[in-house]
């Protein structure tokens, strides 16, 4: 398990009737692996985890493992510690290559609480795990120093997913840490700083759209291509900041079905984008498509 590149972290494609269309997901993660992606990461956020049951997420990594011969990462949301290790261990049975592990839905603990909630997550297979740290979508925070710590306790904690939008933690964790972290960014539209900070991978949204952009762009930042890295991204970042908004699930699903790569469905009590907000959505989408 390589932790460089563009991973994305896929949608859950819906039917009419709102059930898991396994046919369209195969489709979905077999194209993203034929655009460059490194690899896959499934059941995060933004494929609405906190909305499925727990049969529908491993048969959601089951079908991943089937679709692609690349990294299957799982991501582990629960609302419990021992539905994340639970999570973790149907993970390891099915063949996923590593976990990315997100702080527990709901409960926002103190430092103690949720160092001993990766600590108990993380222990419970032998799998390379990368800890997701979003304070601002989940009210946690792991500092570079919490980072460290839980590092120095387990080997399998191999990478962390930085996602607090400064990019002064990637600088940090690499002070501290050095290479034994791999540090990716997980917010689209400081991927271009963070890489030049230090980050060696994107856990990346819009490339549910636009994957062949996004490898493109990870790939002109590595070679330090920057003219041609700043020429793309500048197009790139209007719909880059759509993964950044209170609503970047929806967004994120109208961008590909405007591209005809799937539906903008979603399961309630998220519901597809109305009125002025869908078109002042598409009216973004439409320019980047015509831009590019």
């Amino acid at each position: 398990m390589q932790w460089h590149g563009v991973f994305p972290a896929i949608t859950t494609p819906f039917d009419e009737d709102l059930a898991v269309d396994h046919d369209a997901l195969t489709a979905h993660v077999r194209w993203m692996v034929e655009e460059g992606c490194r690899g896959i990461i499934a059941l995060g956020s933004l494929g609405e985890s906190s909305t499925l049951a727990f049969s529908e997420k491993v048969a959601i990594l089951e079908t991943c493992m089937r679709a692609v011969d690349a990294p299957v990462v799982a991501a582990i949301s629960a609302l419990t510690t021992a539905e994340a290790i639970g999570s973790a261990r149907e993970a390891q049975r099915v063949g996923c290559a590593g976990l990315m592990v997100l702080p527990p839905y709901v409960y926002r603990g103190d430092t103690r609480e949720i160092e001993t909630y990766y600590d108990e997550v993380i222990d419970a297979t032998p799998l390379p795990c990368m800890l997701y740290n979003n304070p601002i979508a989940y009210g946690t925070d792991v500092l570079p120093a919490g980072v460290a710590r839980l590092a120095a306790r387990h080997e399998n904690l191999v990478a962390v997913k930085e996602s607090s939008a400064d990019v002064r933690r990637v600088t940090e964790i690499r002070r501290l840490l050095g290479d034994r972290l791999a540090v990716l960014v997980g917010v689209d539209d400081a991927v271009v700083e963070s890489m030049q900070a230090g980050a060696v991978g994107w856990v990346a949204g819009l490339v549910n759209a636009f994957p062949r952009e996004s490898v493109e762009l990870y790939e002109l930042v590595s070679a330090g291509k920057d003219a041609e890295a700043r020429a793309l991204y500048d197009w790139f970042l209007p719909l880059l900041r759509l993964d950044t908004l209170p609503k970047f699930i929806q967004l994120i699903k109208l961008a590909q079905a405007e591209r005809g790569k799937g539906s903008a469905r979603v399961r309630p009590p998220r519901l597809e984008l109305e009125g002025r907000e869908r078109r002042d959505a598409v009216d973004v989408i439409q320019a980047g498509l015509a831009g590019r």
